[in-house]
């Protein structure tokens, strides 16, 4: 059996570090916020190439204190990728705006600028673009359509923890950056975490104190917050796991590369790497029009996959005013039917992804 993600592995390789570091936590009798999430925060800051981090409760709450923290409510519009988790448009919705949906580039299934460009509208005020599997999306077209335009630009990096664009790492680009550390991540907690990264110590304030209730002196309010604090354990396991995520995810680019080689000539789109970026290859993504018969066989091969996503947000039951224009987005459903994640993890074995890569060459010419 090949496990689709392996998520004890990383706590076996790092068990006595991590095991101590909780130990430590446990023992300093500060369960809320405290030393071991400043320590993180700072830590992360600096690996992200950002001047602030703001440690918070999950990657959702991220997204939806960024947008709070913009100021974005009732009446605005954030343009959306028409193919992403729906946390992206969930995030858009709680602060009372409209998400609008845009398809992606084909070639990297982020979101297209020249689409955005189309789609901007005298009510847009922000763009949220997904850094999806791992890949950046292209921010660099995307930055300058926002400042010609008077508009923030809010990332959704919960996939591409040690991706780049060039020499600048995802987290220190946009006006804020959200992430989560939810544990398949490639920077993952023992649970729910997530946090924003910024350059603008304005935002990073505004966003730390409506996670803590709107509140940054013990009773009393500014604003009607949240409670969305990351856990000081969960910020100790990080703290061990951070030093280890570059190495983590180039096993996961030898793992793409391999992929990649044996996988060539096969009737199956594959991924790459965008040029001038560093993929950080948290999901392993190809493209049939055969997905579902070959995913039943590599299920019987005992190759475990997933499908990110097979619904896009405009089709769920909870976006249903989108079902009379959900032909708008042909793009996003052919990928719906067509996208399937292969394993990939630091802890897979080149033999086993070579395994997995023969199976799938079995598939086609059986």
């Amino acid at each position: 059996m090949i496990a689709f993600l392996d998520l004890k592995a990383p706590y076996l390789e790092l068990q006595a570090e991590i095991d101590a570091a909780v130990a430590r936590q446990m023992a300093s009798g500060w369960y809320i916020l405290g030393p071991e999430v400043e320590a993180f925060e700072a830590e992360f800051a600096a690996f992200a190439g950002a001047a602030h981090c703001v440690g918070l409760g999950n990657g959702l709450d991220a997204l939806v204190l960024a947008l709070r923290a913009l100021d974005i409510g009732p009446g605005d519009e954030v343009i959306v990728p028409s193919n992403t988790y729906i946390a992206t448009w969930l995030a858009v919705s709680q602060v009372g705006a409209t998400p609008v949906p845009v398809e992606p580039d084909p070639a990297t299934h982020c979101l297209d600028a020249q689409r955005v460009a189309e789609a901007i509208t005298p009510r847009t005020r922000a763009v949220m673009p997904v850094h999806l599997y791992g890949q950046p999306a292209d921010i660099d077209a995307l930055t300058a359509l926002c400042q010609r335009h008077g508009l923030r630009l809010v990332e959704d990096a919960a996939q591409a923890h040690g991706a780049a664009l060039g020499t600048r790492q995802v987290g220190s680009t946009g006006d804020i950056v959200c992430w989560s550390f939810y544990p398949g991540k490639n920077l993952g907690a023992f649970g729910d975490g997530g946090a924003i990264t910024t350059q603008d110590a304005g935002l990073a304030r505004r966003v730390a104190l409506l996670r803590n209730y709107g509140s940054a002196v013990k009773y009393v309010n500014i604003e009607k917050g949240a409670n969305s604090r990351l856990d000081p354990i969960h910020a100790a396991v990080m703290r061990v796991k951070l030093p280890h995520l570059l190495a983590w995810n180039q096993r996961r680019a030898a793992i793409a590369e391999l992929y990649q080689q044996r996988l060539q000539g096969l009737p199956l789109g594959l991924p790459a790497a965008a040029p001038g970026t560093t993929h950080a290859w948290h999901l392993y993504v190809v493209t049939t029009p055969q997905r579902d018969a070959l995913q039943a066989h590599l299920t019987a091969a005992g190759i475990g996959t997933l499908i990110h996503y097979p619904i896009p947000p405009f089709r769920q039951d909870a976006y249903r005013e989108f079902a009379d224009r959900a032909p708008q987005w042909p793009l996003a459903d052919r990928l719906a039917r067509e996208v399937l994640s292969l394993p990939m993890g630091p802890h897979l074995g080149l033999a086993q992804a070579a395994a997995v890569a023969d199976a799938v060459a079995g598939f086609f010419h059986d």
